[in-house]
């Protein structure tokens, strides 16, 4: 009941009354980074959701226009230089991610669940690996409030797994509290890996010029 039905209509509650309360707050964040630095407050990138299929994850911009294709890893590094100074600020305390607040309420994404993969990342998973995709990704998940930067992919998907197979409210309401906590005290967790990261969690070759459903076949 909770998986089929209560999640999303909490998701679709929460994210709207979130979207109207920090509207203001994201309205002057978008001025700032228009401000600070050339190109768009937001920044959209094809993601992987729910059953395979693609959208578009919505994000505010923190680095300079261009800086995905300078190369895997980006914002990996402590004082990448590709990083604004507003972006700085806002990925130390996640702002960043508010936009997807808008993934949430149009059904591509929910509060809880694992962190939605590049299309050429799920292209490589196994038949196991792609159980991830058996729920809708999330803004923070299970895999994220345990791992850090040292932690290999497979091990992040092995979490989200487990992730899958228990999913309940009590479990996304601690996932919740602990990434408050995590925020809060800017301890911080990296969402996106390096490629290098990745590399371990595929037993077969990466096919990049897939299109269609990122299912294995």
């Amino acid at each position: 009941m909770y998986r089929r039905l209560v999640k999303r209509l909490l998701d679709m509650m929460l994210s709207f009354i979130a979207l109207v309360v920090l509207s203001p707050l994201m309205a002057v964040i978008a001025v700032c980074i228009r401000l600070t630095s050339a190109g768009p407050a937001l920044f959209l990138q094809e993601r992987i959701g729910l059953c395979g299929r693609p959208f578009r994850m919505i994000k505010f911009r923190s680095m300079i226009v261009g800086a995905e294709h300078m190369g895997a890893g980006y914002g990996m590094e402590k004082d990448d230089p590709r990083i604004t100074s507003v972006g700085k600020w806002l990925r130390s305390i996640s702002l960043d991610e508010l936009p997807q607040l808008w993934n949430i309420l149009i059904g591509d994404m929910s509060i809880v669940g694992p962190r939605p993969g590049l299309p050429y990342q799920a292209a490589s998973y196994t038949r196991e690996q792609a159980r991830r995709l058996d729920v809708r990704p999330g803004v923070t998940g299970w895999a994220q409030i345990h791992g850090r930067n040292e932690i290999p992919w497979s091990e992040r998907i092995r979490l989200d797994l487990w992730y899958v197979d228990h999913l309940s409210f009590a479990l996304d309401l601690s996932i919740v509290c602990r990434t408050v906590l995590i925020v809060l005290s800017r301890s911080g967790f990296r969402q996106d890996q390096l490629a290098s990261d990745v590399e371990d969690f595929a037993t077969r070759p990466i096919d990049r010029s897939h299109t269609g459903s990122w299912l294995p076949k």
